[in-house]
């Protein structure tokens, strides 16, 4: 047997992957002077999130609000313009953009002196990460710790293979070559409902199917209520309770045979492209962790304890592990490991994770829903407070959706903040901040804030779970 290769490279911190929770990890690693090493697989850093998720969609999104605005909407306020669609000028803006941000993340790790290492990771004993760049040339890398920061993939569905342009991922979802005239989006999740909405507002008809009798599971259902018949007056339709057991793809589409969830007669439904977008799953292909002794569970989570793993020396953060699966999680973690690597005391609380929708309107949510206070016997009570009575919304034609403040009906410290209404994710940010210092709902009721601004709209809810609500 050929003696193992000497390690070309040695660090206090090597990380396996470079989105969200990797180069973040990286650049903390490098504030704290550990000497770090962050290996990426893609050709430019950043991860899903700013190569093919949040970012890119998040331009689409931005982009195709714009024209439908401008359609719908401009004459109304006195601008006399007919839109016109340039898909490809929209997708090389989206393009640029995505650019600009990986070759920022370069920048940082130059000015933190992070080494970014191309290649496909893989552990290969305590403290041996082995690295297999794009070319088949193979170098070890020596660490005191391991860090996997390797996130998920887009979940297949059985019965359905991804096909070039027609059956596509998120991935895929975001650079089709033209507009669908019929897009079936599998999944009523965040990812689904986002890029579905792209697509319809660029022109598309969009059915989204959903194995759940409700969409967005993890959103309180007051506010999922609501975001459906939002997204429905829009013109989606939701095919709920139903399952997709086959697709069957031909010249001019694929044609999907959809059954209630419950059981029942099947049925067909044609498009032109269908998005799967059912979930994501952890990425630990080839890792290399039975090395260390590390098992992924039945689901293919990596488990941790303070993000340790169980092995010695090595660590684990975002996606590939439990909890949320959002970037903002991975960029919390990433920080708390460092931090206990480097003998400080880090900390994630996973219950002021925020979670946000970019459609229009925006949903964003903070703390419990009231379904899981209800689940736990705890007492509480709801201030709510409509858009359309918000002056700011008003002027702006906004008005759609609401915000809602649960609080402990004992102690009045708020427990949830659930917002559906334009900028709710810049929004939601008050909520997270109030209740990281355990405030109350009369703290934000009582805290002054500008007018007229939408953040008005939280501050009523507040007032109205003591029932002073006065703009309403």
């Amino acid at each position: 047997m050929a003696e193992a290769a000497a390690p070309s490279a040695s660090y206090d911190v090597v990380i396996i992957g470079g989105g969200p929770g990797g180069y973040n990890a990286a650049i903390r690693a490098g504030q704290l002077g550990l000497t770090a090493a962050c290996i990426e697989m893609r050709e430019t850093l950043g991860g899903t999130c700013l190569n093919v998720g949040c970012m890119p969609s998040k331009a689409l999104l931005h982009a195709s609000e714009l024209y439908e605005m401008a359609g719908k909407e401009f004459a109304g306020l006195g601008i006399e313009v007919t839109p016109k669609l340039n898909l490809a000028q929209m997708m090389a803006q989206k393009s640029e953009s995505v650019t600009a941000l990986t070759k920022g993340i370069e920048f940082l790790f130059k000015k933190n002196k992070v080494d970014w290492v191309r290649g496909r990771g893989r552990i290969v004993g305590p403290g041996k990460v082995e690295v297999t760049a794009a070319d088949g040339s193979v170098s070890i890398l020596a660490a005191k710790d391991i860090v996997i920061a390797t996130g998920s993939e887009p979940t297949p569905l059985p019965g359905v293979a991804f096909e070039d342009g027609k059956v596509v991922d998120s991935t895929g979802a975001l650079s089709l070559p033209a507009v669908p005239k019929h897009l079936i989006v599998v999944g009523a999740g965040i990812i689904g409902l986002e890029l579905g909405s792209v697509w319809r507002r660029l022109g598309a008809q969009v059915t989204v199917v959903e194995y759940l009798d409700r969409i967005t599971p993890g959103m309180d259902a007051d506010l999922a209520k609501a975001f459906q018949r939002s997204l429905t007056k829009q013109g989606m339709t939701f095919k709920l309770g139903s399952k997709v057991t086959a697709a069957k793809s031909s010249k001019d589409g694929v044609e999907l045979t959809v059954e209630p969830a419950a059981g029942g007669a099947a049925e067909t439904l044609k498009g032109d492209v269908v998005l799967v977008a059912i979930g994501r799953r952890p990425y630990t292909e080839g890792l290399g962790l039975e090395t260390v002794g590390v098992t992924p569970d039945k689901r293919g989570f990596l488990d941790n304890d303070h993000f340790r793993t169980g092995a010695d020396g090595v660590w684990v953060i975002g996606d590939v592990t439990h909890g949320p699966m959002l970037a903002h999680k991975a960029e919390e973690d990433s920080v708390a490991v460092i931090e206990l690597i480097a003998g400080k005391a880090g900390h994630v609380d996973y219950n002021l994770v925020p979670s946000v929708v970019y459609t229009a309107p925006e949903v964003a949510w903070v703390g419990q829903t009231e379904d899981q206070l209800k689940a736990a016997g705890v007492a509480y009570k709801v201030g709510k407070f409509p858009f359309s009575a918000n002056s700011r919304a008003k002027i702006n034609h906004e008005t759609d959706g609401f915000a809602k403040v649960l609080a402990d009906a004992t102690t009045d410290r708020i427990l949830g903040v659930h917002i559906m209404g334009p900028q709710a994710g810049e929004m939601i940010g008050e909520a997270c901040v109030a209740m990281a210092f355990g405030g109350a709902s009369e703290d934000v009721a009582r805290i002054c804030h500008p007018h007229p601004t939408r953040s008005e709209a939280v501050k009523q809810a507040a007032m109205g779970v003591e029932g002073w609500t006065m703009q309403a």
